[in-house]
């Protein structure tokens, strides 16, 4: 069975209400056959990655770059998982003040440097989430998980 993996940073109940809906659309009933995992990222390692066939990745935006928590995970995992995990699909989810553009530099950078290819467009918000931005947030989850389902 494929497993999703979600590694996630929730400081906030904006980041929260994001996550939420991700992982709602990726357990939806009617996809079928894949396994999802959630991690605090902090607490995702390299096995973790090694044993995922995709990713999605959540960060609120701090001081103009993603969260020390997914940075942190992306060092770690970066080296162990370079080669094993290439052309593996992920997305992911970015909540900020009012900017989120250095974060999503960021995650593109690294998810590019590990040859990651992108299976759904990013979901970026700023401020508080409206239905509509957890709507995407739900379709990005949906998405992700119907990938590895086929």
């Amino acid at each position: 069975m494929p497993t999703l993996l979600i590694v996630h940073h929730t400081p906030s109940p904006n980041c929260q209400a994001m996550f939420e809906a991700v992982v709602s659309g990726a357990t939806a009933p009617e996809i079928e056959g894949v396994k999802v995992v959630r991690r605090a990222a902090l607490s995702a390692t390299a096995a973790d990655v090694l044993d995922a066939d995709g990713f999605l990745l959540g960060t609120p935006a701090n001081l103009g770059y993603m969260s020390g928590a997914l940075k942190h995970f992306f060092d770690q995992v970066y080296y162990p998982c370079l080669d094993a995990t290439k052309g593996r699909p992920f997305g992911y989810y970015v909540h900020g003040g009012n900017d989120v553009t250095g974060a999503v530099r960021g995650i593109e950078s690294v998810t590019t440097g590990l040859g990651w290819r992108a299976a759904a467009e990013a979901v970026t918000v700023t401020g508080e989430p409206d239905k509509a931005a957890l709507e995407r947030c739900w379709e990005l989850g949906a998405t992700l998980a119907a990938v590895l389902a086929d």
